[in-house]
């Protein structure tokens, strides 16, 4: 069974990664969980886990910080995060595998797969650089459910193009040219895109981020791989160069 160790200065990400990782699989025993980064390098000094979930936004020490100061690290270090951007710093760092929150499911049983290779000496660096490059796709790739005509449907985010309201209904427009009308308005359509890859550019418009071409500044407009059109609200236009 594989013996892990939780840092994650949060309270509830600390306890629904432990009960993630519990619930989720036989497999997998947490040994140990800290809010405090300083006590858990205290305790890695004594102790040697088959792995360790490490957050990286922490107030007093970040994760980056926290594997710099390991004495003992002869156990591989999962990143687990809020934020997309740390991929190549994890790289770098050595890590592991590289888990987006809220930790999706099939993203965490590839991540136990990654440990028992690392402990089954079969993993490779070549394996690991491959696998922390690719992380964009979990990000990117998150699966939305949608209740639609009486039915549920199940689509990967990056199927997405952008989305467009129409008073108490809302449309969603997919890469392929299907269009899919749902009985929603478009804020609680917002509520259910992944907020690291969508966007609510305009009251009328949502647009996936991973999907823009262009953004014509002067004219004030994105365009898309596609090649649709969307307008960029005065009121949002900081926000969204903010976000890129």
């Amino acid at each position: 069974m594989i013996q892990a160790v939780i840092v994650d200065d949060e309270i509830k990400a600390l306890q629904s990664l432990t009960w993630e990782l519990t619930n989720f699989s036989d497999e997998i025993n947490v040994v140990a969980s800290f809010t405090n980064p300083n006590e858990a390098l205290a305790y890695l000094e004594k102790h040697t886990p088959d792995c360790l979930f490490l957050d990286i936004e922490m107030p007093t020490m970040d994760g980056f910080q926290f594997i710099r100061k390991l004495t003992n690290k002869s156990f591989p270090v999962v990143i687990t995060t809020a934020y997309n951007q740390y991929a190549l710093k994890a790289i770098k760092s050595q890590a592991l595998d590289y888990l987006l929150k809220p930790i999706d499911t099939d993203d965490l049983e590839e991540t136990i797969v990654k440990i028992k290779k690392y402990h089954s000496k079969n993993f490779s660096v070549e394996n690991l650089e491959m696998a922390l490059l690719n992380y964009n796709s979990r990000a990117v790739h998150k699966r939305i459910t949608l209740n639609t005509d009486g039915k549920l449907l199940f689509l990967e985010s990056n199927e997405i193009l952008y989305a467009e309201s129409d008073g108490n209904y809302s449309t969603i427009f997919l890469s392929d040219g299907q269009k899919i009308v749902l009985t929603k308005k478009l804020k609680e359509v917002n509520e259910l895109l992944p907020s690291d890859s969508f966007f609510r550019i305009h009251n009328s418009y949502i647009i996936n981020l991973n999907k823009i071409k262009e953004f014509l500044k002067t004219d004030g407009y994105v365009v898309l791989k596609s090649n649709h059109k969307i307008p960029v609200s005065r009121q949002k236009k900081s926000d969204f160069l903010d976000m890129l």
